[in-house]
């Protein structure tokens, strides 16, 4: 890590972050504040049903809360208990959330996509006592590890579809705890204001599980309503959200990023949130909505340059005209930007005849119109996707954020850089070390891992977080993230491998849906392992008359192989010589979340992958030029089959090893 020493061994910080407690303490208390303030004069949220937007004032919000939170007393629940929530983003689970923490207990949010034993892992590691879900098919995935969960005390499902003869005793619906709430409210009045005002800022509201990245089990990070509230309250004094501000989000608030914006930002400022119908809807209902403030994940923003791209260049020959022609001025204009430049008077009247061709219609065609605060967020994003998105006037920013450490930095949208993710917000202490570690230190930090006592020691020493990743600070205070430390390489040559700067800059390609850069046992040169964007490149493949008959043998062909190699080339011409790839290999297959490989943010495990991939990667580097691999199909009848095949490794030419 010598290359790094110069930037590394210094602190930033000493400020204090003081809560402002003027609307409460806590989530549910700047519920009731709002419910005060706003009462039926305005919509907290809207959900999407049977093609209407159906409205939910405030008071529908708070009176949601209410009779959930007495509803769960009803049926046992105690201070303290675990209430797993997992389902798509819907009212639903924000009224469980927050009834659960009226009621002094504790939130744990899951993906919906999990599998069973998945579930069971996170019921037993939580040891969580209530499930809140949406439907038959989580329903489902609970039953089948019903044996396993003897702490399970309820399961409440909220979408009635499918479950009418389901008759175990464990099971009731949302309705029935609705009306137990009601009922319970006259027997005990006023305990649900009295659970609410006993509440404080220092009391354990959120188990946030880790993706689990590394390939160790996820981890639960205890989270207080003050570490919530202090990271909240630090995105929106750089970013005010306002009253008028509308949200589509794409998740439900599992992660950290969604559980400050979506609960937290959401609470503080009064917007409306705005629920598809369907995940399968959402690109048409977020047309309908458009929304004023934009985040995903860095996967999601990948996913839609590509499809932008890939519809334009697989369409009729006026639309590629136009994006060919066009699309250099924007990147002209951000340039400009970029170096504080004005642009001549020609140079803007041909930006304003692009947005009006061409930039306009394709924010209307995602739905992102009228947005003014795009964020980015998760793992790293490319220089290449950042100037594609600011060429059409959309003002993309990172956000670094970690399910420890909350929110670091923020940036204002007349200060984007391309390669930082901002400055530090005050009251943080940072400190790089000499390996080039980010550690840091401030009131919304966690308080520990949930039955982890040794590696809530190992990441938090004297109230200082040791991050994992390795960055700098640049001479402006801007921030730049490099990687994870434990993903870096050092070559045999000496030089430092960052494999996530290569593989976010190969997913820019539409043909590309994965990348995974190794460098062998040796660190002895660079290669990737590219998994095919096969919707794209089948397409692409169709209009060239290519014939194939599997995602194998199209990744396998000789001409998706050079599709994919003029993408690499690309990519290689802004690699130092040290660092360019020699080596790739079209992987037969995806990588998929539910074999391990991926976390459910689409994140690789890298580790996984270098135990299942071994034969792979060694005979990359002894020289192979054909890798003999097995494929197992499940056959009609249910038994599994085997398919022996071959994988290609390819060289690039002028790539010294």
């Amino acid at each position: 890590m010598g290359s790094l020493k110069d930037k590394c061994s210094f602190e930033l910080g000493k400020n204090e972050r003081i809560l402002n407690l003027e609307k409460g303490d806590t989530w549910p208390k700047i519920l009731k504040y709002n419910y005060e303030k706003y009462g039926q004069t305005k919509k907290a949220m809207r959900k999407k049903r049977f093609g209407i937007w159906e409205p939910f004032t405030w008071k529908d919000y708070y009176l949601k809360v209410k009779y959930l939170a007495l509803g769960l007393l009803s049926l046992g629940f105690e201070a303290g208990d675990k209430l797993l929530i997992i389902g798509d983003n819907s009212p639903e689970w924000f009224y469980a959330e927050l009834a659960c923490q009226t009621n002094h207990g504790i939130s744990v949010g899951l993906d919906a996509d999990l599998t069973p034993s998945e579930i069971k892992y996170f019921a037993k590691n939580s040891e969580a006592r209530f499930a809140f879900v949406q439907d038959q098919e989580q329903v489902d995935k609970f039953l089948q590890i019903l044996d396993d969960l003897p702490l399970l005390k309820r399961i409440i499902y909220w979408n009635y579809k499918g479950l009418a003869h389901y008759h175990e005793s464990i099971l009731i619906g949302l309705k029935e705890v609705i009306h137990l709430g009601e009922k319970y409210e006259t027997e005990y009045p006023g305990i649900f204001e009295k659970n609410l005002e006993t509440g404080n800022s220092e009391d354990i509201c959120s188990i946030v599980y880790t993706a689990g990245t590394t390939g160790l089990s996820p981890k639960g990070v205890i989270h207080t309503f003050k570490s919530l509230m202090i990271n909240a309250e630090n995105q929106l004094s750089l970013d005010p959200w306002l009253e008028k501000d509308n949200l589509l989000p794409y998740l439900p608030p599992v992660g950290i990023t969604e559980k400050l914006f979506l609960i937290g930002c959401h609470l503080l400022s009064g917007c409306t949130l705005n629920f598809a119908e369907e995940p399968e809807t959402r690109e048409r209902d977020i047309k309908e909505i458009s929304p004023d403030i934009v985040f995903y994940g860095a996967r999601i923003w990948e996913q839609q340059a590509s499809a932008i791209q890939a519809r334009i260049l697989g369409g009729d020959a006026l639309k590629k005209f136009f994006f060919q022609k066009l699309m250099p001025i924007g990147y002209r204009i951000v340039e400009l930007n970029y170096k504080k430049q004005k642009p001549t008077l020609h140079l803007k009247m041909l930006y304003w005849l692009a947005k009006l061709i061409l930039f306009n219609p394709i924010k209307r065609a995602i739905g992102l119109s009228k947005a003014r605060l795009c964020y980015c967020t998760g793992s790293m994003l490319s220089p290449e996707v950042f100037k594609f998105y600011h060429a059409l006037d959309l003002p993309l920013k990172s956000v670094y954020e970690t399910t420890e450490g909350g929110i670091l930095t923020g940036v204002k949208n007349d200060e984007i850089t391309f390669e930082t993710v901002g400055q530090i917000y005050p009251g943080t202490d940072l400190r790089i070390t000499a390996e080039g570690e980010l550690i840091f230190r401030h009131p919304g930090i966690f308080i520990g891992y949930y039955k982890n006592p040794k590696e809530t020691e190992r990441v938090l020493k004297d109230g200082w977080f040791y991050s994992g990743d390795i960055g700098y600070i640049r001479d402006d205070g801007q921030l730049i993230i490099l990687d994870r430390l434990n993903d870096i390489i050092q070559l045999e040559n000496g030089k430092l491998l960052f494999p996530q700067s290569i593989e976010c800059r190969l997913r820019f390609s539409p043909y590309i849906k994965d990348a995974w850069i190794v460098a062998g046992p040796e660190g002895k040169y660079v290669s990737a392992i590219i998994v095919i964007n096969y919707n794209y490149v089948s397409r692409w493949a169709g209009q060239r008359r290519i014939s194939y008959t599997t995602f194998t043998d199209l990744a396998q062909k000789d001409e998706v192989y050079e599709l994919v190699k003029n993408d690499i080339e690309r990519i290689n011409k802004e690699l130092s010589p040290e660092i360019r790839i020699k080596k790739y290999v079209n992987l037969h297959k995806e990588f998929n979340p539910d074999d391990g490989e991926l976390t459910r943010t689409r994140n690789l495990r890298r580790k996984l992958l270098s135990d299942r991939y071994h034969e792979l990667i060694n005979a990359i580097y002894q020289g192979h030029s054909e890798i003999p691999i097995e494929i197992f199909l499940k056959q009609r009848d249910g038994r599994m089959g085997t398919i022996r095949t071959y994988l290609r490794v390819k060289s690039l030419e002028g790539v010294d090893e």
